[in-house]
């Protein structure tokens, strides 16, 4: 989280207040914007998604799309919280006014990092296949993650290289960066965010998607890592029982995608 957006947007009521923290707006996506905020103290950084209303929508209809969003999304971190799914703690909420306050993970998305890694590979000259048990860790940790995410029946919606954190460990971004420390780029707890699109599932076709879609991600996205993406498989298959149905529902998936592209 580190592009931060520089232009005024409208600010959150409990942002506008005049003792609140200067916030800072990180990224405006299509419906949320995100703010890097204080909860409580001024030593506690949260961020803060709010839900502007939408102009072009009726004011009755944004309320309530506005409300059932920022509650879903709440009801499903604490879910996740509970049955110990990496996810950000959440600190408050106020779904008339359209924001959630979460915990603030320090750290970068796994796409920044990943393509860190793979430019000082091309760097160095290191070829395909030497060297690559930092990025396997990586990809077992990602897979046990998003199991562990299925696990408790929440499938993601969005699920990128974009929504998926490195947590930094304390001091490692300055000792990740010191003296040719690039190679610990893909160190760190690995944190699933961004669960707006997110919803309660056993469905395993809504799972086999969700791992579709992190499959392109790396495919389009890292296509230097994209032939490791069966180590997240594996680690999903054992940090998730029902993982076997879920894998094969995924190759159907698969199928379906590559029919699509051929007809264009």
């Amino acid at each position: 989280m580190t592009s931060i957006l520089q232009y005024p947007l409208p600010l959150p009521p409990i942002l506008a207040h005049p003792s609140s923290t200067a916030p800072l707006l990180i990224t405006q996506g299509a419906e949320a914007l995100l703010y890097k905020s204080t909860y409580l103290l001024p030593s506690l950084p949260c961020a803060l998604k709010y839900r502007p209303r939408k102009p072009y929508r009726h004011p009755t209809l944004d309320t309530r799309l506005t409300k059932h969003r920022i509650l879903s999304e709440a009801r499903l971190l604490l879910k996740c919280r509970k049955e110990g799914v990496p996810v950000p703690s959440v600190y408050a909420v106020d779904e008339g006014q359209g924001w959630l306050m979460l915990e603030w993970i320090e750290g970068e998305v796994v796409r920044v990092r990943l393509n860190e890694w793979l430019r000082w590979r091309r760097e160095k000259g290191t070829a395909e296949g030497e060297e690559e048990g930092e990025l396997r860790g990586l990809m077992e940790r990602i897979g046990e993650a998003v199991g562990m995410m299925h696990g408790v029946g929440v499938v993601h919606g969005d699920l990128t290289t974009s929504n998926l954190m490195l947590k930094s460990r304390e001091h490692a971004e300055v000792n990740d960066h010191a003296e040719g420390g690039e190679e610990n780029l893909l160190a760190g707890e690995v944190i699933i965010i961004d669960l707006g699109l997110a919803s309660v599932s056993r469905f395993e076709e809504d799972r086999a998607v969700d791992l579709y879609v992190l499959e392109r991600a790396f495919g389009s996205t890292h296509p230097r890592a994209e032939g490791l993406f069966e180590v997240v498989l594996e680690a999903y298959g054992k940090s998730f029982k029902g993982a076997p149905i879920v894998l094969k529902r995924l190759e159907d998936v698969r199928m379906r995608g590559r029919k699509r592209s051929m007809l264009g």
